[in-house]
């Protein structure tokens, strides 16, 4: 693809920018984080609804691997919830912040954070299928230009008879932009699929409209459903389920509305799938 993932002008400014937005988000009202100071999650409904259907006993006992935890609230609401977790997140702005809130927790001892680029992530934790859950959700391929390596560090790391657990926004959502279409709709400004990243200038943030960040670049790529489930399946897991949702944790157009528990979606129609979620297992060799 002609880009070093490990390093880089991409990777230099968008750990930049995620860093500055550790001090937005740990400061905004959507990431409040009054649940998890009570012992409880912070988790959206999606994926809370999709761990309660694959462990309806419970997370107690299992060991979760979280790729891209930003600053850990999903990872500690896994702790919460009873799971053993590490947590991996680029940023160390992030990182520190979790580690800082895993200690007010008292869950030092069952949540553990590794600062690293993702694609460090087996040199950084070289713990093979070791894990019973790898989980990932909300805005995070996104930033990776390579999804097919991507998916191979998840496959590296699931045990035998465990699970990936992916939640994003859907692709076909991220064409759009703003409210300039029709009757104030999203208007097309994106390609579905183009192998070059879109390199935006903007100084918002999704967490706080007051937000101006100073580190404004960012490189972002779009990976469509085809290319996604292909990596997947060409890193050995097979997809168990899936499922498009017309909802998602963040206002992702202006034309969307507040459905209650963080989530936002269409206010009459539903246009297009905003989100989906998978549940990915390692494949079985034949025979076995």
């Amino acid at each position: 693809m002609g880009v070093d993932l490990r390093g880089g002008e991409w990777l230099d400014d968008n750990l930049a920018n995620w860093d500055e937005r550790v001090a937005v988000h740990v400061a905004s009202e959507m990431y409040d984080r009054t649940r998890l100071r009570e012992g409880g999650d912070v988790l959206d409904p999606i994926v809370r609804e999709t761990l309660a259907r694959l462990y309806p006993d419970g997370l107690e006992g299992v060991r979760v691997l979280h790729l891209q935890c930003h600053f850990g609230s999903d990872t500690l609401s896994l702790a919460n919830l009873g799971a053993t977790v590490v947590g991996i997140d680029f940023s160390p702005q992030a990182v520190a912040e979790a580690r800082r809130m895993a200690d007010e927790l008292g869950l030092s001892h069952r949540a553990r954070f590794i600062e690293a680029n993702v694609y460090d992530a087996r040199h950084m934790l070289p713990e093979p299928e070791s894990f019973d859950l790898v989980f990932t959700s909300w805005g995070t391929i996104g930033w990776l230009p390579d999804v097919a390596e991507w998916a191979r560090i998840v496959s590296w790391f699931v045990k035998p008879g465990g699970r990936f657990v992916f939640a994003d926004g859907h692709p076909a959502a991220f064409v759009f932009d703003g409210d300039s279409g029709p009757g104030g709709l999203p208007a097309f400004a994106y390609p579905y699929s183009n192998e070059s990243p879109d390199i935006i200038d903007d100084p918002s943030d999704y967490a706080d409209a007051e937000a101006a960040l100073a580190n404004a670049r960012t490189w972002e790529w779009t990976h469509p459903l085809g290319e996604v489930f292909g990596a997947l399946r060409g890193a050995g897991l097979d997809i168990e389920t899936f499922t498009e949702h017309y909802r998602v944790p963040w206002r992702i157009f202006p034309a969307t509305i507040d459905l209650g528990d963080g989530m936002y979606g269409w206010p009459a129609e539903q246009w297009l799938p905003l989100s989906y979620e998978l549940v990915a297992v390692p494949r079985t060799p034949s025979g076995a």
